[in-house]
C-alpha cells in the first residue's frame, strides 16, 4: 500500500457513515430501480412518471386552466333546460276478463318481451304519432326555441322529439321512465305525458287490429273446413258400398302364426349381422386411420397374431439390449434385425388375413339377414292385402272425425275472438304523470365543473407525458442505466449563484454542502468497486461540451487528495482548455510543452493550491492535438505522472465532438462518463457510451451532473432528504499531520 493509501485510512474511516447514507440512493431504494453494481435491470414505475409530471408541472397547469375555464364559460353561458319525467308500469299478463287467449301474445315473459316494449317507445312511431299531437298555438311555443339565428336546414318537429327524449328502463323492475328536455318546463311535461299516452294508446289499437282481422280469417277457414267435411262423408259412404265393408272384418286373422316364426328369425339374423358388421367397421376404421389392427381386442385375440405379437416384442427388447454392446452393423445385430424385420413382415401378413375373414363373417351374415328380411315381407304382403281394406276405410272414418271437431273449434275460436275484441284491456298502466319541474335539469353546474376539473387534469398530464414521450433527453437513472448501458455511479445536485472557480472547488471551500457529500459518495463509489478502487489514471469525459465534466474532474480530484492520496489533475482538452479557468491559473506552459519541446515535468506541474493536490493545465491550444495525444511523449508523461501520484485525472474533451479521449483511453486504468441532466439525447449519449465500452478499457460508470432537485429532488429523498443536512461532512482543508499516519 502506497503512502498516500495508509493516511487515507482515518479519513476513510471517518466518512464511512456518511459515505454509506449516500450510496444508498445507488440501490434499489431508488424509484429508478436498480442503479449501481447490482445486476437487476432498471424499470420505469410510479417515481418515474411523478417526476415527468414534476418538471413539466406549467403544461399540467395551463391545459387545466384551459379545459376548466372552457367548462365554465359554458357551463355559465348556456340556456336553461327542463327535464320532465313521466312513467310507465309494464304488466307481466293482460288483464283477465275472460277466459280466452288473445290473438296477440302481450305477456313479460323474458327480458327480450320488456326490451321490445322499451324499444316501441322508442320507435319513429311513437315520435310520428306524438308529432301529430301538437299543433296550432302548441307547436308554435314547442318550435320558437329551435328557431333562433337558425342558418342551416330548418329542424323539423320529429327531429326535435327525436333529439330531446329519453326512454330509460328502471333496473329490477317493469317500470319504464320516459324522460322530455326542453326550455318550457310546461311543454316538458306535456311532451312526456304524450309519449305514455300514444304509448297506451297504440297497443290497444293494434290488439283491437289484429283481433279483426283474426275474425276474418277464422271465417274463411271454418267455410273451407265444412265443405272438406262434406266431401269426406261423401268419399265414406262410396268406400263401404264398394267393398263390401260388412263381410270384410272376418278375413283378417289367418296367417298370424307363420308371421311370429319369420319375426324370430329376422331378429337372429339382425344380431348376428350387427355383432358381424361392429367388427368389420373397427377394421375399417383401424385401416382409415393407418392404425395397428394387433390393438383389435378380437384380432389380437388369434393364436397366430398373438403368438407374433409375442415374438415381435421379445425382438425388440432383445436388439435394444444388444444396442448397448454392439454398433448397428454388427453380426448379432443384423441378425436379429433381420428376424425382427420378417416377423413383423409375418405379422402383417396374418393381421391381413385377420381382417379378410371378418370382411367375410360380416358379409355371410348380412346375406343371411337380407334372406330373412325377404321372406318376412312376403309374408307380410300377404297378411296386408287381407287388412288394407279395413285400414283404409279406418283412415277415412278418423279424418272425417278429426276434420269434424276441427270445424267445432274454428267456429269456437271465432266466436271467442269476436267477443274478446270488443273488450278493452291494457298490457301498461300510467305509474306517475310527469310535471313541471322545479329546477332546470341542464346546465348540470356541479357535474359540468366537476368533469372541466377532472378532464383538465386528466388532459394536462396526457399533454405532459406526451411530451415526455418527445423529449429524449437524459434525465434519470433509468435512461441512463437501460438506454445509456452504464452504470450510475454518482448524482451530483445543481449549483447555483456560484462562481466558475468556487464551483470547482465546492468539496473545499464547502459552498453547497450537498454537493460535497456527493462527491464523498462517488468516492466511496469508487474505493469499493473491484475494478476501479485500485485504477490510478482516470479519464473523464463526456458527450458533449458544456456536461461539467471539468468540474466532475476538479472536484473528485480534490475528494480524492483530501482523503491524503496525492492527486493531480491534467487538462487534456488542448483544444479548449478549461482547468486552469477553474483553479484561476496561468496557461502558459504544460501539457503541449512537455509532448512538443520536452520541458520539464516539475516545472510545468502547478503545486500548492491544496494539499495532495497538483495541477497540468493545457499549456494553450494545440494546432494539432491529436498529433500531440498520439505522441510517444504523451505516453512518457501519463507514465512519469502514474509514478510520481496516487490518482491522475485526465481531463478530456467530449466523445462527440472530436476524438481526442478515445487516443488518450488506452492509456489510462479506466473512464468515468458524465451527463448533464436534461441535457444529452439519449441516442448520442448511448452511441459514446458505446464507444466507450468498445474499447476494452474498463467504464467505472456514468456520473449524473446538475441534478436540478426542485424538480426531481423527491426521487432522491433518499439522499438528498433535508433530515440529513446535519450529517454531510463539512470538508475543510485537512489539518496538518505527521507523515508517519
Amino acid at each position: 500500500m502506497s503512502k498516500g493509501d495508509s493516511r487515507d485510512q482515518p479519513a476513510h474511516k471517518e466518512l464511512r457513515h456518511s459515505s454509506a447514507q449516500s450510496y444508498s440512493y445507488l440501490g434499489a431504494d431508488v424509484g429508478y430501480g436498480a442503479i449501481g453494481y447490482g445486476d437487476t435491470a432498471a424499470q420505469r414505475n410510479i417515481r418515474d412518471y411523478t417526476l415527468i409530471l414534476r418538471e413539466r408541472i406549467w403544461y399540467v397547469v395551463v391545459v387545466f386552466l384551459v379545459v376548466f375555464s372552457a367548462a365554465a364559460v359554458y357551463t355559465f353561458t348556456s340556456d336553461k333546460l327542463y327535464q320532465a319525467t313521466a312513467t310507465v308500469t309494464v304488466l307481466r299478463r293482460d288483464p283477465v276478463v275472460m277466459k280466452v287467449e288473445g290473438v296477440i301474445d302481450n305477456d313479460i315473459r323474458s327480458v327480450e318481451d320488456f326490451n321490445t316494449q322499451v324499444k316501441l317507445l322508442e320507435s319513429s312511431t311513437m315520435i310520428s304519432k306524438v308529432t301529430d299531437r301538437l299543433t296550432g298555438e302548441e307547436l308554435r311555443q314547442f318550435m320558437a326555441p329551435y328557431e333562433k339565428g337558425g342558418s342551416g336546414d330548418p329542424i323539423t318537429p320529429a327531429e326535435i322529439l327525436g333529439l330531446n327524449r329519453r326512454i330509460t328502463p328502471l333496473r329490477q323492475t317493469l317500470v319504464i321512465a320516459v324522460q322530455y328536455t326542453h326550455p318550457d318546463k310546461y311543454l316538458a311535461a306535456k311532451v312526456a305525458n304524450l309519449f305514455v299516452e300514444e304509448f297506451l294508446a297504440y297497443n290497444a289499437r293494434v290488439r283491437i287490429e289484429e283481433s279483426m282481422k283474426a275474425v276474418e280469417d277464422l271465417k274463411v277457414r271454418a267455410d273451407q273446413q265444412n265443405k272438406r267435411v262434406q266431401e269426406l262423408g261423401i268419399n265414406l259412404q262410396a268406400y263401404k258400398e264398394r267393398n263390401n265393408m260388412v263381410s270384410l272384418d272376418q278375413r283378417k286373422d289367418i296367417v298370424t302364426e307363420k308371421l311370429k316364426a319369420l319375426n324370430l328369425l329376422v331378429a337372429t339374423a339382425s344380431s348376428k349381422q350387427q355383432e358381424a358388421e361392429v367388427r368389420w367397421n373397427q377394421v375399417k376404421e383401424n385401416k382409415a386411420q393407418v392404425g395397428d389392427l394387433s390393438e383389435l381386442t378380437f384380432i389380437a385375440a388369434q393364436p397366430i397374431i398373438s403368438q407374433l405379437t409375442q415374438q415381435v416384442a421379445a425382438l425388440k427388447i432383445q436388439i435394444a439390449q444388444l444396442s448397448s454392446r454392439y454398433r448397428a452393423k454388427h453380426p448379432k445385430m443384423v441378425e436379429n434385425v433381420r428376424l425382427l424385420e420378417q416377423t413383423q413382415a409375418e405379422l402383417a401378413k396374418a393381421l391381413v388375413t385377420a381382417a379378410a375373414n371378418v370382411e367375410s363373417e360380416y358379409e355371410t351374415a348380412r346375406r343371411n339377414h337380407a334372406e330373412a328380411i325377404t321372406s318376412l315381407a312376403s309374408q307380410e304382403t300377404e297378411a296386408m292385402k287381407l287388412a288394407r281394406l279395413s285400414v283404409e276405410y279406418q283412415n277415412l272414418e278418423n279424418e272425417m272425425h278429426v276434420n269434424e271437431q276441427l270445424l267445432q273449434s274454428i267456429i269456437g275460436r271465432m266466436r271467442e275472438t269476436a267477443m274478446s275484441s270488443t273488450i278493452e284491456t291494457q298490457n301498461a298502466r300510467v305509474l306517475d304523470r310527469a310535471v313541471a319541474p322545479i329546477k332546470h335539469s341542464s346546465p348540470n353546474i356541479p357535474l359540468n365543473l366537476a368533469l372541466g376539473l377532472i378532464g383538465g387534469l386528466g388532459l394536462g398530464f396526457a399533454v405532459a407525458l406526451a411530451i415526455a414521450m418527445v423529449d429524449d433527453r437524459v434525465k434519470s437513472a433509468f435512461d441512463i442505466e437501460t438506454v445509456v448501458g452504464l452504470p450510475l455511479i454518482g448524482i451530483i445536485p445543481e449549483i447555483k449563484r456560484l462562481t466558475q472557480e468556487e464551483k470547482a472547488q465546492v468539496v473545499i471551500n464547502n459552498a453547497d454542502r450537498q454537493v460535497a457529500e456527493a462527491f464523498l459518495a462517488l468516492h466511496s463509489s469508487l474505493r469499493l468497486k473491484d475494478e476501479s478502487k485500485g485504477a490510478k489514471v482516470f479519464l473523464i469525459t463526456s458527450t458533449t461540451p458544456s456536461e461539467g465534466k471539468s468540474f466532475v474532474s476538479a472536484n473528485l480530484a480534490l475528494t480524492f487528495s483530501a482523503h491524503g492520496e496525492r492527486t493531480i489533475v491534467v487538462d487534456c482538452d488542448l483544444r479548449k482548455p478549461t482547468v486552469h479557468k477553474l483553479f484561476g491559473i496561468e496557461n502558459q506552459k504544460g501539457v503541449i510543452d512537455y509532448c512538443a519541446v520536452g520541458a520539464p515535468l516539475d516545472d510545468l506541474i502547478v503545486r500548492g493550491r491544496h494539499p495532495n493536490f497538483d495541477i497540468l493545465p493545457a499549456g494553450g491550444r494545440a494546432k494539432n492535438p491529436t498529433q500531440i495525444l498520439n505522441s510517444k511523449n504523451f505516453e512518457v508523461l501519463i507514465a512519469e505522472l502514474r509514478n510520481r501520484y496516487d490518482r491522475v485525472f485526465l481531463d478530456t474533451p467530449p466523445i462527440a465532438a472530436v476524438s481526442d479521449a478515445m487516443i488518450a483511453l488506452p492509456l489510462v486504468d479506466g473512464s468515468l462518463f458524465a451527463i448533464l441532466f436534461n441535457h444529452v439525447r439519449r441516442k448520442a449519449g448511448q452511441f459514446c457510451a458505446k464507444k466507450l465500452l468498445d474499447a476494452n478499457v474498463p467504464c467505472f460508470g456514468a456520473i449524473l451532473n446538475g441534478l436540478n432537485l426542485s424538480v426531481s429532488g423527491y426521487y432522491y429523498a433518499q439522499y438528498y432528504d433535508k433530515s440529513y443536512k446535519d450529517y454531510y461532512v463539512v470538508m475543510d482543508e485537512p489539518k496538518t499531520e505527521p507523515a508517519g499516519r
